[in-house]
């Protein structure tokens, strides 16, 4: 007798099983949790909780630990391909963004060749530096040699030399024969952005040259575009999110009323714009960031009067961040830009440039450019991530960090433009100021660990093979008025203590080290030894350790053959108070210059004192005053 297989319901319902929870429950579980670790009072109301697990963003958005259906917006994101566009820009699918790499190799020859390796390989379009610290100015003939001008979309990137470049450009779509209108690309100016990175160095708004290019793009070359609206500058100096976006709407609407007021339309003067924005690691606020740029910019837009079909959106180009890039251990990089791609590509950005993991050492080789490139592939044809119009439409949480952060970033404009605009604002020295209060409170949090970066202030890794790579001229411009904004970079700090204490160990040929009394049985030192370690090496010291031992004499014995100069304790609060003293002591009579302990004093700091320990590594500490005062202690300053 044949059986039938079983056949599945016609319905499955979601949950049906379970009874429905709300908000309410949710609190009094959490509540539970938090009381018995003392976080908040035994009676400690609804809105103590999520206050408890809030955290901010550096424009001062709270991310509350949980999203609901009542936490969403209440302004609509509208439909992919229509007004405000928050969804894309487009009401279809993408099959993936614009794989877009840049070169900055003064040399042409070697240029050229990585040009053609990268077009062959997955790259859709070129981000060319040129003039100074970039490609020779007439160099463009050559490195385009076996370019085909119509299907490689060209972006330059000139600074002051970017009309000669323009030109340069010109000549070689007319020299090819090509149709002009079927020539994609951007000539890159950005006045009012090279004043901003360069200072008073001549580069003041010229937007007198924004309109010269304009012209001559709509009649030698229709669908090249002249203006870049590059608002890496603001977050390379340390900006936040809605600052980055605030500034670059003000420099976008400067633009347009140059444009106009010299006689384009409206249609052709935003048909001249394309947006750059940095793509950071943090995943959730670059999608949030793409999504709100759209929106902010259909705004203006919608007031200037264009709408509807005549505006396709915002064009963006997102960079993975240069600021998060680290030197020391630059593997880790490969995780940062590949996070940041991925928050630009569901933010619906159109093109994405991910940066080699070796970008912050100098020109990368063909290695890190074939990896760069190979995360957009990985993402586009094997994750799928762009077969799904704005995969991160319909999250509260998206949709309600969208709304705020489109809040706060139009507040920082209507700000910029009280001002004057951005060029008065840049000249008052209101968007410096604005941008180095960021930049001091964003510093903070780095110095404290509470930013952490993987590599470098956390698990750092003394073993690391060093990379080495040639200058990149173009890393920066080669010299800055007064008024430039800074150019930062998170790591800098930790890794300008690495590079003292590494030139200490070439000096002398030891690794400077603080040794580690490591009080009792594994089991009680190693969680706060670890910590201890992971700091003390974050500033490139070693961290010999005593062993399992609380005899004073085998732990002295253990720290004059380490060679240190500088002790800290690490063990549990029982132990410290039971051997902290006659260690701390024995070890001040071997020769110790400082002693620290892993912990807070606590009640006992004045009897630590007594003994030598005045010094203490915790959770929350400054991680970067105890590794200079190390430093000092260890005699490796300068």
């Amino acid at each position: 007798m044949t059986v039938a297989p079983p056949q599945p319901p016609e319905r499955l319902p979601l949950a049906a099983l379970f009874p429905a929870a709300d908000r309410e429950q949710w609190h009094e579980l959490v509540a539970t949790a938090l009381r018995k670790s003392g976080r908040i009072a035994a009676d400690a109301a609804p809105a103590t909780v999520e206050a408890a697990l809030t955290s901010f963003t550096y424009d001062g958005i709270g991310i509350l630990p949980l999203y609901t259906r009542d936490d969403a917006p209440p302004i609509e994101a509208g439909l992919p391909g229509s007004t405000p566009f928050v969804r894309g820009s487009s009401s279809q699918p993408a099959a993936g963004w614009d794989v877009r790499q840049r070169h900055s190799d003064p040399d042409p020859d070697v240029t050229r060749e990585a040009v053609m390796a990268d077009l062959e390989n997955g790259v859709s379009s070129l981000w060319l530096t040129m003039g100074r610290g970039g490609l020779p100015l007439g160099s463009l003939e050559n490195v385009l040699r076996d370019v085909y001008l119509d299907l490689a979309p060209v972006v330059l990137d000139a600074g002051l030399d970017t009309e000669v470049a323009a030109e340069e450009f010109f000549a070689l779509i007319a020299g090819r024969g090509v149709l002009p209108e079927s020539v994609l690309g951007n000539l890159g100016a950005d006045p009012i952005g090279w004043r901003a990175r360069t200072g008073d160095l001549g580069a003041s708004a010229d937007l007198e040259l924004v309109v010269r290019l304009a012209r001559r793009c709509l009649s030698t070359a229709p669908s090249v575009r002249a203006v870049t609206v590059d608002a890496t500058v603001y977050h390379d100096a340390g900006g936040s999110d809605a600052e980055e976006l605030g500034a670059s709407l003000a420099t976008g609407l400067a633009y347009l009323r140059a444009l106009t007021e010299a006689g384009l339309d409206l249609e052709q003067a935003f048909d001249q714009l394309d947006f750059r924005y940095a793509a950071s690691a943090d995943q959730f606020l670059t999608i949030a960031k793409f999504r709100a740029a759209r929106r902010l910019w259909a705004r203006i837009a919608e007031v200037c009067g264009v709408a509807g079909e005549s505006h396709q959106g915002q064009r963006q180009h997102a960079v993975t961040s240069s600021a998060m890039m680290s030197r020391r251990d630059p593997w880790v990089n490969l995780l940062r830009t590949t996070l940041a791609c991925f928050g630009a590509g569901v933010g619906g950005a159109a093109a994405i440039t991910v940066q080699p993991f070796d970008a912050a050492l100098g020109l990368p080789d063909g290695f890190a450019r074939r990896i760069a490139r190979n995360t957009s592939s990985l993402l586009v044809l094997e994750s799928h991530v762009a077969r799904v119009a704005d995969p991160a439409g319909g999250s509260w949480y998206v949709e309600r960090l969208t709304d705020e952060l489109a809040a706060a970033a139009w507040a920082w404009f209507t700000e910029i433009e009280k001002a004057g605009g951005i060029a008065a604002a840049l000249e008052s020295g209101l968007v410096e100021r604005r941008l180095a209060a960021t930049w001091a409170r964003r510093a903070d949090n780095l110095a404290h660990r509470r930013d952490a970066l993987t590599g470098v202030s956390e698990f750092p890794n003394l073993t690391e093979t060093p990379v080495v790579r040639a200058p990149d001229p173009a890393a920066g411009p080669a010299e800055v008025g007064p008024g430039a904004l800074p150019k930062h970079r998170y790591p800098a700090e930790f890794e300008e203590l690495r590079d003292a204490a590494d030139a200490h160990a070439d000096r002398t040929g030891e690794r400077p080290a603080v040794f580690l009394a490591t009080l009792g049985p594994a089991a009680t030192h190693t969680a706060r030894a670890s910590f201890a370690a992971n700091l003390f090496q974050a500033g490139g010291l070693a961290t010999p350790t005593s062993g399992s031992s609380t005899d004073p004499a085998q732990i002295v014995t253990a720290f004059r053959a380490s060679g240190a100069g500088v002790a800290c304790l690490a063990s549990s609060d029982r132990l410290y108070a039971e051997h902290a003293v006659a260690v701390a002591t024995a070890l001040t009579e071997a020769g110790a210059g400082a002693i620290w302990l892993a912990g807070s004093p606590g009640e006992r700091a004045a009897q630590y004192s007594a003994a030598g320990i005045d010094r203490f590594v915790f959770t929350g500490v400054n991680a970067l005053e105890v590794l200079r005062d190390v430093h000092h202690q260890a005699g490796i300053d300068g």
